[in-house]
């Protein structure tokens, strides 16, 4: 134990895509006290996506106060544990600690013809063999490279081979302002959706950074995911407080839904969904289109623990779609209700593929459609449609898991806004399977403070944190199984029709 595990709480710093969140949780895992600030996304051109980094820190730091008042103060605090959105690159002054341009966010795709110049080079192979990952504007190595790029009237490019300027995603950018430029680390979950790191070495590659052309003086030393960094600079809460842990969001997600061991997995349902398996210590190269990808190391001498990755575009964004664009209902919450007053969706069937499809098919020229449509279809076959959409994207990525891994998932733990009761249902109908949803919800922030916690002794070991983890409910699959199979063969016949609708004339 530490002098940190004098405290009562620990703090989960949650850095979202829209907002900067701080929740502190106590010993049982139950939440103390929140705050949430939004901050500007900014769309300089179509397709691009930015943030001031300096915004993000503002937000950040103010959610941070807010909740170490209302806790009673820094010396209530254990621990410190960071979760981010990943793949968003920030680079920024060593001298100052101030970002020298915007942030690119995960989201942008302005380093595309980059990156297709890459995989035209003939680069694919060697860059998903090391990194687990395909070539991709998604990553955020290319885009390290792009803000050199864009200012290299301002010598960015020299100043960041001279040692002048840090970079990394922005759980680096925070652990650098919060210690006062003392510790420059990076957790090795997010290091691994770079497309710079060699993912059994847990180390960055030489030659995947002459590729990337992103200088090697840049970039944070690689540290485990649960582990005292540093301490906060002590003028910021009062006193210092041990920064602990750092998780990407997705990975930080499956550690607070405690999966724990191979085969178990978690989907986390917001604007998309994200499913993780844990693969145990050794990476799994999928063949059915998913992604490899660090999920985390407890400390310097434990093992390096992979899991495997599928993500779905649109999931809560339909929904969204439903509520802005058809203006079926005025707010998201409201679509089970709406969907609840029928059955099932009368034969109607909706692929939301709005800006393409992701995992397992990947195809980028995909579009949405709404199929089946009859004289008797109503707002509410629509709307029950929609959320069947999300159960069966589900299943695609869980069925492409199954076969990667030689053996069905050990079970799915659902969180996130989208997991609502009928969504839940539908998802443990498609996959005929169990669905479990956690009592609390905010598993990101969970798991950012569970690995925290880990590190400075609050909590005693993965025993316990998967002890604490209460599950709210389960859904098993009901219904007609033959209902079932014909409602995927309809969805599977729909996205059929949807798939390069782009490139048709």
């Amino acid at each position: 134990m530490t002098a940190g595990t004098a405290g009562r709480v620990v703090l989960a710093l949650d850095e979202g895509t829209t907002s900067a969140r701080t929740i502190a949780f106590d010993r049982d895992g139950a939440i103390v006290a929140s705050a949430q600030r939004e901050f500007e996304q900014k769309f300089p051109s179509p397709g691009d996506v930015r943030h001031d980094p300096e915004a993000i820190w503002d937000a950040q730091l103010a959610t941070a106060r807010e909740v170490i008042d209302a806790v009673g103060g820094p010396a209530a605090v254990a621990a410190i544990g960071i979760t981010n959105q990943r793949e968003t690159a920030v680079v920024w002054d060593r001298r100052t600690g101030r970002a020298v341009a915007d942030a690119i966010v995960w989201q942008s795709r302005v380093t595309a013809p980059f990156c297709e110049r890459l995989r035209a080079a003939g680069h694919e192979d060697l860059v998903r063999a090391r990194t687990g990952l395909p070539i991709d504007a998604y990553f955020s190595g290319p885009k390290l490279r792009q803000i050199l790029e864009e200012g290299s009237a301002d010598g960015l490019r020299g100043r960041a081979e001279s040692g002048e300027l840090a970079a990394g995603t922005v759980e680096t950018f925070l652990i650098w302002r919060l210690t006062a430029g003392r510790a420059h680390v990076t957790d090795v979950s997010n290091a691994s959706r770079t497309l710079l790191l060699d993912i059994r070495r847990a180390a960055w590659d030489d030659e995947l950074l002459r590729l990337m052309e992103v200088p090697a003086a840049l970039l944070a030393d690689v540290r485990p995911s649960s582990e005292v960094y540093a301490e906060t600079e002590p003028g910021l809460f009062g006193r210092p407080i041990p920064i602990a842990a750092a998780a990407g969001d997705q990975q930080a997600a499956t550690f607070g839904q405690a999966c724990f061991a191979p085969g178990q997995a978690k989907v986390t349902l917001g604007t998309g969904a994200f499913l993780l398996a844990n693969t145990g210590t050794e990476p799994v190269a999928s063949s059915h289109g998913l992604l490899s990808t660090v999920a985390w190391q407890l400390g310097s001498a434990g093992p390096l623990v992979y899991a495997i990755e599928g993500a779905v575009f649109v999931t809560g964004a339909a929904v969204q779609w439903l509520r802005d664009g058809l203006r079926l209902f005025a707010e998201s919450r409201e679509v089970e209700a709406l969907a609840s007053r029928v059955a099932d969706s009368g034969g109607v069937v909706v692929v939301p593929a709005f800006v393409g499809l992701g995992a397992p098919y990947w195809d980028p020229d995909a579009r949405g459609a709404v199929f089946g449509l009859t004289r008797g279809s109503s707002a509410e076959h629509v709307a029950r449609a929609t959320l069947e959409a999300v159960a069966q994207q589900v299943r695609d990525v869980a069925e492409a898991m199954d076969a990667d891994l030689g053996t069905p998932l050990n079970g799915l733990r659902v969180d996130g806004g989208g997991a609502g009761d009928l969504v839940c249902q539908l998802v443990a109908d498609a996959l005929d399977r169990s669905v479990e949803r956690p009592a609390v919800r905010e598993t990101t922030a969970f798991g950012a403070a569970a690995l925290a916690g880990l590190a400075v002794g609050f909590w005693s070991g993965l025993d316990e944190i998967a002890a604490i983890r209460r599950v709210e409910r389960r859904f098993e699959p009901r219904g007609d199984p033959d209902e079932r199979a014909a409602q995927r063969r309809r969805w599977l016949r729909a996205v059929d029709r949807v798939r390069g609708w782009a490139t048709l004339d």
